[in-house]
C-alpha cells in the first residue's frame, strides 16, 4: 500500500514536519555524478523525547572530479559535523532540504567516504504509510512500538543519502540501532549482532544486497521472532521469520503458514525467492503495510479471507510480492512506478488464479476494470517526482495492462516472458528499469512491435474503441478506431465464440445476431455501435 497524493501540513508538540516532501524527481547535477556504494545508519532511539541521534556513513564512487558533494537531508533535522574522507568540512544545511558540501580542494574521480553527524526529532507520519515518518506508537501492554515509513518522502526524513531512485547503494547496508534494552529492533538482512550496555540494547543488521534508501530503516517493539526454513523453488533454504508483538505470539505460527503460500504461488510465475543469501522476513507493525526489503511490514492484524477455501491474507501477499516487483526489478524513474504497482498487482491476481481459479481470476480482472478511473496516464512524463507519479491507477491499470498482454500473446509466450523480466540480470538487482525496457522484452518476445499498445493504455487515459457498424441483414463490420495494430478479439455471433484478429481496416462478420465482443474483458475498450 501507498500513500495519497493528497498531503497535509501537520503541527506536532515539537516540529512542524512538511508532509508534502517527494522523492525522485529531476536528477541535480551534482548528484549525478555521485554513484552510492555503501550506507551506515547508526542511531541511538529515545522513544520518550521521541527523537534520534548518531551518524550516517555514505561510501560511493566519484563519477567526475567535483569541489561539491550534495546530500538530501530533512531540514528539521540538525546536522553537527561533517568529515569527507576522515577531515571535517564546512557545509549548508538549508531549508530546502539540501546539505551541500563545499571542498577547499577539489575531490579527484574515486572512492569517497562521508561521514555526517546529525539529530532531533524526526518528523511524524501523519497518515502511515501513505503520508510517511515515524510512528511513535504503544502495543496494549504499554511497551514503546517505534516503525517507519517512507516510499513517497524518501528516506532523507530521517538519513543523509541521494534521494532518487534511480541509485541504490550497491553493496548494501548496514544499521546499528540503539534502543531501550527491553526493545527488540528488526531491520534488513541479517543481523549481526546484540550488544547489550547498561538499560541499552544496540542491534547490528546488515543487507549485502543492493537496496532502494526507502526500505534502509528499521522497526522496534517488544517482538518475539518466530522462524522456521522455508526451501525454495530451487531447492535453497532460506531462514523465515515472523517479527511478531509479544501479545500476538500465539498468531505466528499460522501467519508464517500463509508466508509459504504465498512463496509458492510468487515462485512460480516470478522466480525464486530474491534474496536467498539473507532471509524471508516480515514484521508486525501499527501501520498496514509496506514492502521493506527482507523485512516487510505488516499490519493487517490477522484478517484472513477465503480463496478456493483457503484461508489468503491479501495484506501479506502484496507486501511480499514488492519483493520481486520494487525491490529486485525497481524502476530507474518514478514516472515508471506501475511497473512496481501494477505487475505486482497482477501477482495478487495469480494468488486468485492459484487459489480458486481461472474464473475468479477473471471476475476479478472485469472488476478492475469496471474501478479504472482513467483520469491521469500511467505513465506521466519522465523524471518525474513520487508525488506526480503517484494515483491509483498505477495500481489496478497496471495490473490490467498485465492481463490485456497476456490475451495478446498467449500463455506460451506471456508468462516465460514476464518470467525474464523478473530474473533477467538486465532488468534486475543492480539494473533499474523504465517502460520502455518493458516493451521492448515483450515485443521481441511477441516477435512484434507492442508498442502503440504500451502507448495506448499507458501513456493515454483513451480506451480502445471498437467500432461495430450493421452493412446488411445478417452482416456487420468490426474494426479500431484508436490502435493502429492488429490484435486478437473474442467475438460472440450466433453460431458461438470465435477469436478474430482484429486492426484499423476491420473483418467483416455474419450473424443473425448483434455481434458482442471482448465478452470477458481482456481490454478496456469503448464501444462504438451504428
Amino acid at each position: 500500500m501507498r500513500r495519497t497524493a493528497i498531503l497535509l501540513y501537520c503541527v506536532f508538540t515539537n516540529v512542524l514536519f512538511a508532509q508534502n516532501l517527494k522523492s525522485g524527481g529531476r536528477l541535480k547535477p551534482e548528484q549525478a555524478i555521485m554513484d552510492i556504494r555503501h550506507y551506515t545508519v547508526a542511531l541511538e532511539v529515545d522513544p520518550v523525547q521521541k527523537k534520534i541521534s548518531g551518524y550516517t556513513e555514505i561510501d560511493l564512487n566519484l563519477l567526475k572530479p567535483s569541489a561539491v558533494l550534495l546530500f538530501d537531508l530533512w531540514h528539521g533535522l540538525t546536522v553537527g559535523k561533517i568529515w569527507v574522507n576522515g577531515k571535517e568540512q564546512l557545509f549548508e544545511h538549508t531549508g530546502d532540504d539540501l546539505i551541500q558540501i563545499s571542498m577547499a580542494n577539489t575531490l579527484p574521480e574515486g572512492k569517497v567516504k562521508v561521514k555526517i553527524a546529525y539529530g532531533g526529532a524526526p518528523g511524524v507520519a501523519s497518515r502511515p504509510p501513505w503520508v510517511g515518518g515515524f510512528q511513535w506508537e504503544k502495543d496494549t501492554k504499554g511497551n514503546p512500538w517505534i516503525s517507519i515509513t517512507c516510499q513517497g518522502e524518501g528516506s532523507k526524513i530521517y538519513f543523509p543519502c541521494k534521494d532518487h531512485p534511480s541509485d541504490e547503494p550497491n553493496e548494501g547496508a548496514d544499521m546499528i540501532i540503539t534502543v531501550p534494552k527491553d526493545l527488540v529492533v528488526t531491520a534488513p538482512g541479517l543481523l549481526q549482532k546484540v550488544t547489550t550496555k547498561k538499560d541499552k540494547a544496540t542491534y547490528h543488521w546488515k543487507t549485502n544486497y543492493t537496496i532502494s534508501n526507502y526500505c534502509i530503516l528499521f522497526n522496534a517493539g517488544k517482538y518475539k521472532v518466530a522462524k522456521r526454513m522455508y526451501t525454495t523453488v530451487n531447492g535453497n533454504k532460506v531462514p523465515m521469520e515472523y517479527y511478531v508483538l509479544e501479545e500476538n505470539a500465539d498468531k505466528a505460527e499460522k501467519l508464517l503458514d500463509l508466508f509459504e503460500q504465498s512463496s509458492k504461488i510468487l515462485e512460480k510465475y516470478f522466480g525464486e525467492y530474491p534474496w536467498v543469501k539473507e532471509r524471508i522476513a516480515a514484521c508486525e507493525t501499527p501501520h498496514l503495510g509496506m514492502e521493506h526489503q527482507t523485512n516487510i511490514a505488516y499490519g493487517n492484524k490477522y484478517r484472513y479471507e477465503k480463496l478456493g477455501g483457503k484461508d489468503f491474507d491479501w495484506l501479506l501477499h502484496h507486501e511480499y510480492g514488492h519483493e520481486w516487483w520494487a525491490n529486485k526489478v525497481t524502476n530507474r524513474d518514478w514516472a515508471h512506478m506501475w511497473i512496481q504497482e501494477g505487475v505486482c498487482v497482477f501477482g495478487d491476481a495469480m494468488a486468485t488464479r492459484e487459489l480458486a481459479g481461472e474464473e475468479a481470476y477473471l471476475k476479478r480482472m472485469q472488476q478492475t476494470a469496471r474501478s479504472t478511473q482513467n483520469r491521469f496516464p500511467v505513465v506521466r512524463g519522465e523524471e518525474v517526482d513520487s508525488d506526480s507519479a503517484y494515483h491509483g491507477d498505477i495500481y489496478g491499470k497496471g495490473a490490467f495492462f498485465m492481463h490485456t498482454l497476456r490475451y495478446v500473446m498467449g500463455d506460451d509466450i506471456f508468462f516465460p516472458t514476464l518470467m525474464k523480466l523478473a530474473t533477467g540480470p538486465q532488468y534486475t538487482y543492480d539494473n533499474t528499469v523504465v517502460t520502455a525496457d518493458v516493451e521492448k522484452l515483450f515485443s521481441g518476445a511477441y516477435g512484434k512491435s507492442l508498442q502503440p499498445l504500451f502507448h495506448l493504455f499507458l501513456y493515454t487515459t483513451d480506451k480502445l474503441e471498437i467500432h461495430i457498424r450493421q452493412t446488411g441483414d445478417d452482416k456487420y463490420y468490426v474494426k479500431f478506431l484508436n490502435l493502429d495494430m492488429a490484435i486478437p478479439l473474442d467475438i460472440v455471433t450466433d453460431a458461438g465464440r470465435k477469436r478474430m484478429t482484429v486492426d484499423k481496416k476491420g473483418i467483416s462478420i455474419n450473424s443473425k445476431t448483434p455481434p458482442q465482443v471482448d465478452p470477458d474483458v481482456f481490454y478496456l475498450k469503448k464501444l462504438i455501435i451504428e
